[in-house]
């Protein structure tokens, strides 16, 4: 029977209050650099299990919420944790763990929530981590920029009372490509974090948790509730939020070719050629040199980069034929096979999940965010689909129509911190579908 205490879970107003002063109180403050990059190159050898911390030290963190004493409630720390490639080698991915030093506002005891960055670029120092000390890190040789736009989500889940772990992936600040939207690497990497997170805190494997991403992220949050049954069984998850997911990468690619963002495709398309190497004649034959040059840049550059250096990239002016990259993929079957094994939808979650997209989403398209969730619903997952009405603000830019919804939802609604809240306080969510 549940206890009849009175509950310190927030209302509805009260999410709202804390989601506006934690969005309005960031501020930057004088923080320590980030850790030298020798933290980032792991031991020879790593620990066999998956989800064990190779390494830790403390982190200053870049954000302060004005407390009584004018500091964040947490202590951070950067972690280096072992994961495991899609064929199962092992392999070191680091991340940010906070520990909240405020009482956990819900029912029950403190949670994890684990939260997937949004793409953040594919050189080394995009890694989300790099940029906990100081908000945004740049350079001049050469010349770089990358920000820290997960801030604001682990500042609020922190202000709750709740643990943070954002991961930076697999190959993100760590050797090795960044293999960015690959439906296995991202989900090892989240489920991995969560074990970590456990083992930092010590509160074991009972540890109630949730995931939270968005575009990328929203992609790994799914990716991961699909495989926790069969790699991470142990892990008790009590829910997740998968906001503009990344779910059908041949609808995903259709739609950002061309937009502000359309760089981001040398992320992903340099990821499956470092997993897939039988896709790099394809690529030889059809793109240009200038393209592979484009593509070896890209290769090394943070999603700010992307939007000065190659703004609004259509892939056709780099391809032999004029026709766009997708276009050629689509006649090559081996391709169509590495885009189809990054497919999201195909196996049910065991947890409830809340599923997010905006109509008018000019990057990650909408239709492929609510097929998942009815894909999901046909396998006899708890989905919740939800969609944002926000109109059309100069399509094809990202910032107000992908991003747009993102802070809508996250930050001034708060449906998804509601729906996660709900979660760890054990209030049942209706069976099967509800798709709105």
């Amino acid at each position: 029977m549940k206890n009849s205490r009175p509950s310190r879970r927030p209302t509805r107003a009260a999410v709202a209050a804390v989601l506006s002063w934690v969005t309005g109180a960031l501020v930057l403050t004088a923080a320590p650099a980030v850790a030298d990059t020798d933290f980032y190159t792991p031991p020879v050898d790593l620990p066999a299990a998956a989800g064990a911390v190779v390494r830790a030290e403390p982190l200053p963190l870049f954000a302060t919420i004005p407390e009584a004493d004018g500091t964040w409630p947490a202590a951070a720390q950067l972690v280096m944790y072992t994961s495991r490639l899609q064929d199962g080698t092992p392999t070191a991915v680091t991340g940010t763990f906070i520990d909240s030093t405020h009482p956990w506002r819900g029912d029950g005891p403190r949670p994890t929530v684990i939260i997937a960055p949004g793409t953040s670029g594919q050189g080394d120092r995009c890694a989300m981590s790099r940029a906990f000390s100081t908000g945004v890190i740049a350079g001049t040789d050469p010349l770089f920029v990358s920000a820290n736009q997960e801030a604001p989500s682990a500042a609020l889940w922190s202000s709750l009372g709740a643990r943070v772990f954002v991961t930076d992936y697999i190959g993100l600040g760590t050797p090795g490509v960044h293999t960015y939207v690959n439906r296995v690497e991202q989900a090892h990497a989240v489920l991995d974090a969560a074990r970590a997170a456990n083992q930092l805190s010590g509160s074991g494997p009972g540890t109630p948790l949730a995931f939270w991403g968005y575009s990328q992220g929203g992609g790994a949050t799914a990716a991961a509730t699909e495989l926790a049954p069969t790699y991470a069984p142990e892990l008790n998850i009590a829910g997740a939020w998968a906001g503009g997911p990344t779910a059908d990468l041949e609808q995903v690619l259709g739609q950002i070719d061309g937009n502000l963002i359309g760089g981001a495709i040398g992320f992903a398309v340099n990821g499956f050629v470092a997993r897939y190497p039988e896709l790099e004649s394809t690529l030889e034959q059809r793109m240009t040199p200038e393209g592979r040059a484009v593509l070896d840049t890209i290769g090394s550059e943070c999603i700010a980069d992307v939007i000065v250096e190659q703004p609004f990239l259509q892939t056709r002016d780099y391809t032999r034929d004029g026709a766009s990259l997708l276009d050629n993929l689509r006649t090559v079957p081996e391709a169509m096979r590495v885009l189809d094994d990054q497919r999201i939808g195909r196996i049910a979650p065991q947890v409830p999940v809340l599923v997010t997209s905006g109509r008018n989403d000019d990057t990650v398209p909408y239709a492929q965010a609510r097929q998942l969730a009815v894909d999901w619903c046909e396998r006899g997952a708890d989905v919740t689909f939800r969609t944002n009405e926000l109109p059309p603000i100069l399509p094809g830019t990202t910032f107000g129509n992908h991003f747009g919804p993102q802070i809508q939802d996250a930050y001034v609604d708060g449906a998804p911190v509601r729906f996660l809240l709900d979660r760890f306080d054990g209030v049942p969510v209706a069976p099967g579908c509800s798709l709105a």
